[in-house]
C-alpha cells in the first residue's frame, strides 16, 4: 500500500473590514490581521467581514469626499 503524501495548505492573511465571533464569545476587531486557510476565509470574504492583506495594500485608499449642502 502507497500513500501519497499531500502538501499542508497554506494559510495566508486577512484583514478584518467588519468584526464577526471569533468564538468562545470572543470576536475580531476592524484591522485585525488573521492567518487563515482559503477554505476559512471564504464566507467571511464573500460577506464583506474580511479580505486579504496582500490586495488591501494593493488598492490604493479611496479619499473620503463630502458634498455641501446648499
Amino acid at each position: 500500500m502507497c500513500l501519497e503524501i499531500l502538501p499542508m495548505p497554506t494559510r495566508q492573511t486577512y484583514t478584518v473590514l467588519i468584526p464577526f465571533p471569533t468564538g468562545a464569545g470572543h470576536w475580531s476587531t476592524v484591522g485585525q490581521e488573521l492567518e487563515l486557510l482559503d477554505v476559512e476565509a471564504s464566507a467571511l470574504r464573500t460577506a464583506g467581514r474580511l479580505e486579504l492583506t496582500s490586495v488591501l495594500n494593493a488598492t490604493p485608499a479611496k479619499k473620503a469626499t463630502t458634498k455641501k449642502v446648499d
